[in-house]
């Protein structure tokens, strides 16, 4: 998981301009001549790429009374520096700017990071995560029907056994349909300016806008919730052990049609229950920096451990930069919430899958907490057989028949 979590990060790194160069690449010298000094075209495309711009000649020519044009000329001196010379100041972050508000981000009036954000976002984030989750759905319908739904093998008992509790099921409900809701919203806010505003127009699509944030930002603290109940509930069920690896040699009963034996939980849930617990706690660490805008910084540090480890050098790239403005970091915060929430929704479609249409008798186990004890047989053998022994541990003794 910790390897996934790379993974994710790397990608997104990939596209930032922080990367888009090779430690040994030079910046090559461009002819201004035919531009008196000023930037050009191809500085401008350039930037907007993601690509290396030497801008010492806009940011050094800044602070020099000098230079400014003549009070007298059309663009006069602004308190001694010319209107494109504040707006450099401005950009390269040398002007005196002074704010009532005492936001860390109140005064980065310019900053060159969001254009490549706004392109990764409006570009391989909404196509690649489309992707991720019509292809999850694409493959779980043809995997029904060519493996059709894991019926009960053998004889149904009509004996029932309890396979989680009351609080157990409030945990995972809770987690579940908040998640649900997170979801939903979030997809409307990623991807609803492309794809819902041409259907359904601006208004429309302005109040589901609203709704939408204020649902995804306040039921975020239910999400939480859940996630530190099931951990708590289930860790210890899900540590892996060596009834695991037979497991998944024999794919899960899923793939073939023995049932390999199992715990309370067997390795696939183990692999959901982590990934829901690593993915869904990074989702809410950049949920809450959203929610607290510019008070949670996290990818400036993490960077600076990159860095130390050495992992770009290794990889033959620059060092990723240690001082980000706090929209840069807002911005990083935004694109790891959302591909690693994509990542997550496309597991627990799977997830779903299994526990309704793919399976006779699991939803059972969160519906009422009570499952068929063939199913629980065939699916989850040693604890069955442990569950089966504490119930006749448990149970009361039979009063004595009196003799006659």
């Amino acid at each position: 998981m910790a390897r996934l979590l790379a993974a994710i990060l790397v990608t997104i790194l990939s596209y930032s301009p922080v990367w888009a160069q090779e430690t040994d690449t030079a910046i090559a010298p461009v002819d201004r001549s035919a531009t008196g000094g000023a930037q050009t075209l191809e500085d401008i495309m350039a930037r907007q790429r993601g690509e290396p711009v030497d801008n010492s000649f806009r940011s050094d020519a800044t602070g020099n009374p000098e230079s400014a044009a003549d009070i007298a000329n059309q663009l006069g001196t602004l308190g001694g520096a010319s209107d494109p010379e504040l707006w450099r100041a401005l950009r390269f972050g040398s002007a005196n700017v002074t704010s009532t508000t005492s936001t860390p981000g109140s005064t980065v009036l310019v900053q060159d990071g969001g254009m490549w954000w706004l392109q990764f976002r409006q570009g391989p984030l909404l196509k690649y995560g489309a992707y991720l989750l019509g292809g999850t759905l694409v493959l779980l319908a043809l995997f029904f029907l060519l493996r059709g739904r894991i019926r009960i093998s053998g004889p149904k008992t009509g004996r029932k056994i309890e396979r989680f509790k009351a609080v157990e099921r409030f945990g995972h409900w809770l987690l579940a349909g908040s998640f649900i809701l997170l979801g939903i919203t979030g997809l409307i806010s990623l991807f609803g300016r492309k794809y819902l505003i041409p259907t359904f127009g601006h208004e429309s699509f302005a109040f589901l806008a609203i709704w939408s944030k204020w649902i995804h930002n306040n039921v975020s603290w239910a999400f939480m919730l859940g996630l530190v109940m099931i951990f708590l509930m289930w860790v210890m069920h899900n540590l892996p052990d060596r009834t695991d690896l037979k497991w998944l040699a024999k794919g899960g009963g899923i793939i073939g049609k023995s049932h390999p034996p199992a715990k309370k939980f067997n390795a696939g849930q183990k692999l959901i229950f982590w990934s829901v617990i690593l993915l869904g706690a990074s989702i809410s660490a950049s949920g809450l920096s959203l929610l607290f805008p510019f008070e949670l910084p996290m990818f400036e540090a993490t960077f600076h451990k990159i860095n130390a480890f050495g992992v770009p050098d290794m990889l033959g790239y620059a060092a990723l930069p240690e001082v980000l403005t706090p929209h840069e970091e807002m911005q990083y915060a935004q694109l790891w919430h959302s591909i690693v929430s994509l990542i997550l929704i496309a597991i627990i479609f799977a997830h779903i899958y299994i526990g309704t249409v793919g399976m006779e008798g699991a939803y059972d186990a969160m519906g009422s907490g009570m499952v068929e004890e063939q199913w629980a047989r065939e699916h989850h053998s040693i604890w069955a057989e442990k569950a089966a022994v504490d119930e006749t541990a448990t149970a009361p003794p039979k009063a004595a028949t009196p003799a006659e």
